[in-house]
């Protein structure tokens, strides 16, 4: 179970990654698009932390 976490973890780090790719190719061309993925970006690298830290818990409460 853990290794499926850790894989969704960097999943979400992988999709932060493809969204700021995406802003700084569409910057000049809809910035409005732009913000967007910026904000799902930082929404994608909040994820990372809030999972990492919620797995953290849980294997420290398993032991």
């Amino acid at each position: 179970m853990n290794k499926t976490w850790k894989i969704f973890e960097y999943g979400y780090l992988v999709i932060a990654i493809v969204f700021i790719v995406e802003t700084v190719l569409h910057w000049n061309i809809d910035r409005e698009k732009a913000y967007l993925m910026l904000l799902f970006a930082v929404v994608a690298i909040f994820m990372y932390f809030f999972k990492r830290r919620f797995r953290k818990r849980i294997q420290n409460r398993n032991k």
